[in-house]
């Protein structure tokens, strides 16, 4: 293993913009930790953080899950609390729900809530907020359709925004097979693509890398990914 390893490094070249393909081969065979590493994406993006309009946010399902599972919390009443927990939601309830969170719990991945719920949950900003918990009505976490939320939840959807000028996400797990990782990867950026604010002037994606969990950050070549 340490010799193979050895070898990738020694011919990795850090400063060089590799094909998708070639890209996705250095993230599987440097791979090297004892658990199943997560092959991240890092898109650098033509935004001024500091206009709160050309913030990026969105969600997406890859065509191949990562397959985490996914604890998803519901804010609901009357009949919205049994479409929620038939359709799996961990967690469901109105206000005793949002007194809970409101003390700090927050043991779950994914928030839900009706529009009538709304009033109360925006209450619980400093609990949800700085976690990315919060639900949004442009991603479908505030809906009355809670059956299809939950589900695409459970699912795997995964839900991406821009830490300043960057768009961070998990794309593929190390045992994934190469046309698994290059077809997320595709189905990705070209996801991010159409998400360019209106008031962003030229190219919007200026530059993409990928990484194993403990491996090296790899630069890829956009026009292998049709950019």
């Amino acid at each position: 293993m340490k010799k193979r390893l050895n070898k990738i490094y020694s011919e990795f070249d850090k400063t060089k913009l590799y094909s998708v393909d070639e890209g996705v081969d250095i993230a599987i065979n440097s791979s090297s930790a004892k658990f199943e590493e997560t092959i991240d994406i890092a898109v650098n993006v033509n935004v001024d953080p500091k206009k709160s309009e050309q913030n990026v946010r969105g969600k997406i399902q890859l065509p191949k899950s990562l397959g985490k599972t996914i604890k998803v919390c519901v804010f609901a009443n009357a009949d919205k609390i049994d479409e929620a927990k038939d359709a799996g939601a961990d967690l469901v309830g109105g206000d005793e729900l949002v007194e809970k969170v409101q003390a700090g719990f927050t043991d779950f991945d994914r928030c839900i809530a009706t529009p009538d719920m709304m009033a109360k949950v925006g209450k619980l900003g400093q609990v949800l907020g700085p976690r990315g918990l919060m639900p949004n009505p442009k991603l479908g976490t505030v809906t009355t359709n809670v059956k299809k939320a939950v589900e695409d939840a459970k699912a795997g959807e995964l839900e991406y925004k821009t830490n300043g000028i960057v768009i961070h996400s998990g794309v593929g797990k190390s045992k994934f097979n190469k046309e698994e990782l290059v077809s997320n990867i595709k189905f990705f950026v070209e996801t991010i693509s159409k998400d360019k604010p209106s008031g962003v002037k030229g190219d919007f994606i200026k530059s993409i890398s990928i990484s194993p969990t403990m491996g090296p950050g790899i630069k890829l070549d956009l026009s292998s990914l049709g950019i």
